[in-house]
């Protein structure tokens, strides 16, 4: 029966293989006819998840989507983007056009790589995938297990909501700096985040696994929540109706398309989080219409499942609500955002972690990558208590990690004032003091 199903899968992608050679997909830059924005179109032969890849690849080199329309008609996808640069400007590096024709272009090997596109395979990293209930700590809890295994974390990424928490975390081997692949020791880093991961209720939901192939994280990490069912609420759960996405789902009877609309705050990566989720709920998008030229954003999807068929019932149509809004909402930046920056060393996460805990900061989401020799992590963190962070709370520790190497960006008012009455929460002032200057001695201010 494998033997079959493979056969087949390899019938399938030689197929799709000619028709794309007979039909290449063809792909068009233009800086001219809008003054504000670069217009990419891109024609090809449409199958499940096309829409998803052209998505993934502007999204993958930051750019920001401000209009899209998207139309199929019948085997043919025709897709028009405006997009800017961080700055708000047109595209005019040539190195970025350039990825962009050879990625969706002609040359773009569409069916093997583009299922994966924007990410190169690596041999030198082991992926270790994690899905449990959120708590305080957590994340310091499975960096100083990963960093007793002797393993190095060079690249994460952590995402929590509605009382869950899901992490992508690539490691490397402390002596050889390349992969894990002794199966015993793999099995047991398993073993110790599962049971980190269930804390002191063995009976709690936790998952943990481990990966040598090829992922894009933030795809798997939609996956991994959505397989959580992360997007389930409590009947009794107080909602934040201002902050919530506005998202419905109606029958267009006439044409056999569900037509789903949502509006919600603007921000990156917002199209791709929405179109991965109505793509791995097995739907496809027919035509589309999105509008994200202001702080907020509109967004119209035809869509129909991949049996044909329009969303069938109440409780099919309240499914394809509650996942769109949990996919809108895991991105969410919620918290003080703390960017740190320095020298990588083996540890390094699971020191500044440790100290995030021991002064009741708690993690709601985490981007950690190594370029060159160098760490660049961002945090976005709030108080265990639901207060406002404290901003005498985040002066101890940027004394104790370092002014320069950790800084505080976004919002002012996210801070709580310093007050001559307000008792720092740094927990172990004295004892720790000590053992820091130990731990981040060697890391320069001007890293």
């Amino acid at each position: 029966m494998e033997l079959n199903m493979g056969f087949s899968q390899d019938m399938d992608d030689e197929y799709e293989k000619l028709f794309r050679r007979l039909n290449p997909p063809r792909v068009v830059i233009d800086n001219e006819s809008c003054k504000n924005a670069t217009v990419v179109r891109v024609d090809s032969a449409n199958r499940h998840g096309t829409l998803l890849e052209v998505v993934q690849v502007l999204t993958d080199l930051n750019l920001m989507i401000t209009k899209a329309y998207i139309s199929s008609d019948g085997g043919w996808l025709m897709d028009v983007f405006n997009v800017k640069d961080q700055d708000g400007n047109q595209i005019t590096d040539e190195a970025i056009l350039g990825y962009i024709r050879k990625s969706l272009g002609p040359e773009s090997c569409f069916v093997s790589s583009m299922r994966s596109v924007g990410v190169k395979p690596s041999m030198d990293h082991t992926a270790i995938e994690l899905t449990g209930s959120d708590r305080p700590g957590l994340l310091s809890e499975v960096c100083a297990v990963l960093t007793h295994l002797k393993c190095n974390v060079v690249n994460a990424e952590v995402w929590t909501h509605n009382t869950r928490a899901a992490a992508v975390m690539q490691v490397t081997d402390e002596e050889t700096g390349f992969e894990i692949t002794d199966p015993k020791r793999v099995s047991k880093i398993k073993e110790l985040l599962c049971n980190v991961l269930k804390g002191s209720n063995k009976y709690k939901r936790a998952k943990t696994g481990v990966s040598l192939g090829v992922t894009h994280t933030e795809r798997r990490l939609h996956q991994m929540m959505f397989a959580d069912r992360d997007y389930e609420r409590a009947d009794d759960e107080v909602l934040n109706e201002k902050q919530r996405p506005n998202v419905s789902v109606v029958n267009w009877y006439d044409k056999d398309y569900s037509v789903v609309t949502i509006r919600s705050k603007d921000r990156p990566k917002l199209l791709f989080d929405t179109v991965c989720t109505l793509t791995d709920m097995e739907y496809v998008v027919f035509h589309a219409n999105i509008d994200a030229e202001g702080p907020e954003a509109y967004q119209e999807y035809y869509i129909r499942h991949i049996d044909g068929s329009p969303v069938k019932s109440d409780a099919e149509r309240q499914r394809v609500i509650q996942c769109l809004e949990a996919a809108i909402e895991r991105r969410v930046s919620e918290g003080l955002k703390l960017e740190l920056c320095t020298t990588d060393r083996i540890g390094l996460l699971s020191d500044v972690t440790r100290i995030f805990r021991e002064n009741s900061l708690t993690v709601a989401r985490a981007e950690v990558t190594t370029r060159d020799g160098k760490a660049i992590n961002t945090f976005y963190v709030g108080d265990a208590s639901g207060y406002p962070v404290d901003a005498k709370t985040i002066d101890s520790i940027r004394q104790v990690i370092g002014q320069t190497i950790l800084k505080v960006k976004g919002s002012p008012e996210e801070l709580k004032p310093v007050s001559q009455e307000s008792p720092t929460r740094f927990l172990f002032g004295g004892l720790f003091k000590s053992r820091s200057f130990v731990n981040f001695g060697l890391i320069r201010s001007d890293s």
